[in-house]
């Protein structure tokens, strides 16, 4: 998906940042490009906009390249890796560092321009920039957020080099990259206007951003339900194993949805969060979780294991239940997908929905079983996805529907296909929380 630009890049961001918007979070944009990414943020959670400024330490002949970034507060970040390879002296890594150290201070007398940074101490602190690359300014910026007494980090770009994330990992709480990639190859090449932002127009920036961030011809949605308790990650005990997971609470819930992902980390991905919080939004219960720990995504053939995915998100769904006391739902993206409906041929949950996934995995017995209402959520132009979904729902006795979203392939990365993805699994869940017709066995523990 390519940004038509920043402020693009920045409402899309946004969406997927929902969730946060009960933390009551300060945005910290990394300037200057990150400050029309973080602008948008801002108005659309209604938080206030501050900087977090840093200068990157960039190997001269190789400019795109950072061996390192320098921050306020006197955070200084260096990739060895990165220095190791570029072969710059020491006496040129000095040169380089006094330079942007002088910069630095000269953009914080300039774009502060006498105006107090934002207290951050107690609160979530939410570091926007427009890319990532090595990850070092960003790793610099997360650093600021900490030295101001930040509680907790949060780290978001629209676009980055998925080599960098597993680090960044450590130093931020949580990261989000709507566009998480093997080979980012040049930034600008994500943006269809990826010109330079100028001190001024920070400066405009800063100027209009109200303090909640709120802006007159930019109505925010509606607030989501008050949450009885926040999002937190653990592990959940599934056999010999724990899994990652994150689980999500509204106040008093009517459901909560299992949402199996079939590789480690998926729950962290952009698109997932961004149904879970359409879920929040409509005051369901959400488990993302991973059905394969890292070191077993490792093996191949573990993601394709429907038998094993089943039988850890069955054990997952009766720890759900015993610890909330709540009826399950099931969803599924990938492999997951297929999980999902191994799980629910023997069980008794209110409904199903898979979401660009690949239910053909599940044999033909157990599909027949289930009777939980079923939605399959596929892009369009999959053709191949489309019809091996299509396939699996032939074998289907309960009520079930494929719905094909158009203009989507099946990472559902285009424009708007999230979001409409978000809207068809909330609808399905929302309309089917009685018991499935014919079902007799309790859906609570007791």
């Amino acid at each position: 998906m390519r940004y038509e630009n920043r402020a693009d890049a920045g409402r899309r961001l946004a969406r997927c940042l929902e969730y946060l918007r009960d933390e009551d979070p300060v945005v910290l944009a990394v300037p200057r490009g990150g400050v029309p990414v973080a602008f948008e943020v801002a108005r659309h959670l209604g938080a206030p906009l501050d900087l977090a400024v840093v200068r990157k330490l960039r190997v001269p002949w190789q400019p795109e390249l950072g061996f390192g970034a320098l921050g306020e507060h006197g955070v200084r970040v260096v990739d060895q890796a990165v220095l190791s390879e570029s072969g710059l002296a020491p006496a040129e890594r000095e040169t380089v560092e006094d330079a942007e150290r002088a910069e630095l201070e000269r953009l914080l007398r300039h774009l502060r321009d006498d105006r107090p940074p934002l207290p951050v101490a107690g609160r979530t602190a939410l570091v926007v920039n427009d890319a990532l690359w090595t990850g070092a300014a960003a790793e610099a910026a997360c650093r600021v957020a900490r030295t101001r007494g930040a509680e907790r980090v949060i780290l978001a770009v629209p676009v980055g080099t998925e080599a960098a994330l597993p680090h960044l990992r450590t130093v931020a709480d949580e990261v989000v990259c709507l566009q998480p990639l093997r080979h980012l190859g040049s930034v600008g090449a994500w943006y269809a206007d990826f010109g330079q932002v100028t001190d001024s127009e920070v400066a405009t920036l800063l100027s209009e951003a109200q303090p909640t961030g709120t802006s007159a011809t930019a109505p925010l949605p509606p607030s989501p339900p008050e949450s009885g308790s926040p999002d937190r990650e653990m592990e959940v005990p599934a056999g010999p194993v724990r899994l990652a997971a994150r689980l999500g609470l509204p106040s008093t819930p009517p459901v909560v949805v299992a949402y199996a992902l079939g590789c480690a980390g998926g729950r962290h991905r952009p698109p997932h969060q961004c149904v879970a919080a359409a879920l929040h939004r409509a005051g369901l219960g959400t488990l993302l979780i991973d059905l394969l720990t890292e070191d077993e995504e490792r093996t191949p053939h573990n993601a394709f294991d429907i038998v094993l995915l089943a039988r850890r998100l069955r054990a997952a769904t009766d720890w759900l239940r015993r610890e909330t006391g709540l009826p399950v739902s099931l969803c599924g993206a990938g492999t997951g997908a297929g999980a999902v409906l191994e799980a629910a041929a023997d069980d008794e949950v209110r409904a199903v929905v898979c979401l660009g996934g690949r239910p053909d995995l599940t044999p033909p017995a157990a599909l027949a079983r289930v009777s939980a209402p079923c939605l399959f959520v596929v892009g369009a132009r999959d053709t191949r996805l489309l019809g091996l979904n299509r396939l699996a729902a032939d074998w289907m006795r309960c009520d079930h529907r494929v719905v094909p979203v158009p203009g989507a392939t099946d990472l559902f990365t285009e424009p708007d296909a999230t979001e409409t993805v978000a809207d068809l699994a909330r609808d399905w869940f929302t309309t089917h929380l009685a018991l499935p017709e014919g079902s007799s066995r309790p859906l609570t523990s007791a």
